[in-house]
């Protein structure tokens, strides 16, 4: 095991922050909760209904789209690409969705290139460079500055294995690079077969997959090690089907390397797509009733689905909180006595900040907690797991990697200043810990704008139910009945 280094370290990797010209001063929780929180679209299911619209076989209504910087970027994107969108209502999240003609037509500049901006979406640099290799032009992809520390060869080494032209315009591996479609080679194969490395992401994988239904033959794609974040894969598998393309998955009990997905050729299906909230950002609000006490509902919450915040509904309780889900309604419910955990999270690392924050309040009350199966959290935003450990001990806290994880051990917390990384789950992290402990403060939590906009208005409203419950019950911390002010919206204030 090897230590994490300290905050201001250099093997701490910075990112480029998004914008908050002050530290925001986490708020603490004044008493017990009692919220309701409506929450946006599923950022990794609203990446997938985009492109699969931007490829389908006629124009496609979006519902309950997210807009936010990360969905913006796809929209920009896949636009330079050759579709076209058109906001149906004021607030965007209602699109319909023209698709672009194969091959797809890049806009190009007058050296005969096209440019896409990634910023810091892993959906829009993993995606559509896949994509890109059907063009008719090449294309130039670069983001921020923290994306060119994210791995990108084996989704390059597998384009370049199915005939697209790849050139490195920097180290190799890594963004700026461009995409061509080089002889054209794969777009007439009948029964393309590509290998990939998805043990760094299993969004190479995904990529793979969405490009293999507009292939002529299909594809088939087999990782050659194990692939984290299986949920993912399953989640594209799932939205292929929905839109009318088939997959053949792999045999049951296929090891790592064994495994083969086969998607079958054919242009996805128009129509009517509607998107589930994100579950995974439900996670700090839900967090929050364990801290603060009360209980937090999270409405829509789908009886059946392929998103990693499903879990949520397992791992709360091992937390010391407790979970029911009533007539599509999810609620938490927590006393402020947390229990430490060890959990493998391989499947749902995006969870990881979250589960890391409520661990560390848990150390502060004794309790010694493990999280394995993230080894490929080093290579997100930013080094979330060099991150955490770094946080985790600029409050006072015992944190330690491991190889594939962390080790948060008992220690009493204080107030710090935090840093995101550029990164929004960092920010989260930082707000739960900011309900139990004073004098936390972050220096950008703009960057939640990523995934979640309107972040602190979402939270402030949140927090306003403790002080409603707390007058309401005559100075008391419990919960009084009928304090509840209803549903909290993206927008309003506290």
């Amino acid at each position: 095991m090897t230590d994490a280094p300290d905050a201001g370290d250099p093997g701490v990797p910075a990112a480029l922050s998004t914008g908050s010209a002050e530290p925001w001063r986490a708020p603490v929780a004044e008493g017990a909760l009692e919220a309701v929180v409506e929450l946006p679209g599923s950022k990794s299911l609203s990446a997938r209904a985009l492109l699969l619209a931007a490829i389908a076989d006629a124009p496609t209504t979006l519902t309950g789209l997210l807009r936010s910087r990360d969905t913006e970027l796809m929209l920009a994107a896949l636009t330079g690409l050759g579709a076209r969108f058109e906001d149906l209502d004021e607030t965007g999240t209602r699109l319909r969705v023209t698709p672009a003609p194969l091959p797809l037509h890049v806009q190009t500049g007058p050296d005969g290139v096209g440019r896409i901006d990634v910023g810091l979406a892993g959906t829009v640099m993993r995606f559509v460079p896949a994509l890109a290799a059907l063009a008719d032009a090449p294309v130039v992809f670069d983001g921020d500055e923290a994306a060119r520390r994210r791995p990108m060869a084996p989704l390059l080494d597998a384009l370049a294995d199915l005939g697209a032209e790849v050139t490195h315009l920097g180290e190799p591996g890594f963004l700026p690079f461009r995409v061509g479609p080089g002889g054209g080679a794969f777009l007439r194969a009948e029964g393309a077969r590509v290998a990939v490395d998805g043990s760094a992401s299993s969004q190479f994988v995904s990529a793979l997959l969405l490009l293999g239904a507009i292939l002529p033959g299909g594809l088939e794609v087999t990782p050659t090690g194990p692939v984290p974040s299986l949920t993912h894969v399953a989640m594209t598998v799932a939205t292929l089907r929905e839109r009318g393309i088939a997959v053949d998955e792999p045999a049951p009990g296929a090891g790592d390397g064994e495994r083969t997905w086969r998607v079958h050729p054919g242009r996805p299906l128009g129509g009517q797509v509607a998107i589930e909230p994100d579950l995974s950002n439900a996670g700090p609000f839900l967090a929050a009733a364990l801290v603060a006490g009360g209980r937090v509902s999270v409405p829509h919450w789908p009886a059946a689905t392929t998103q990693a915040g499903d879990a949520w509904r397992e791992l709360l309780p091992r937390l010391g909180g407790e979970v029911t889900l009533i007539d599509g309604t999810l609620t938490a419910r927590g006393t402020g006595r947390l229990t430490g955990i060890h959990a493998d999270l391989s499947d749902v690392g995006e969870l990881a900040p979250t589960v890391a924050a409520l661990a560390t309040l848990a150390g502060a009350q004794g309790h010694t907690s493990a999280l394995t199966g993230i080894a490929h959290l080093r290579g997100h935003e930013t080094d979330r797991l060099a991150a955490l450990a770094a946080q985790i001990r600029l409050l006072g806290g015992d944190a330690e990697e491991s190889d594939d994880g962390l080790i948060i051990r008992p220690a009493p917390l204080h107030g710090a200043a935090l840093r995101s990384y550029a990164d929004h789950r960092m920010a989260t992290f930082a707000a739960i810990i900011g309900l139990s402990v004073e004098g936390v403060s972050l220096d950008d939590v703009e960057c939640t704008s990523k995934t979640l906009p309107g972040f602190t208005d979402l939270w402030a409203a949140m927090l306003a139910t403790a002080t409603a419950a707390t007058t309401a019950g005559q100075g008391g911390t419990g919960v009084a009945a009928g304090s509840s002010r209803g549903p909290v919206t993206p927008g309003d204030g506290a």
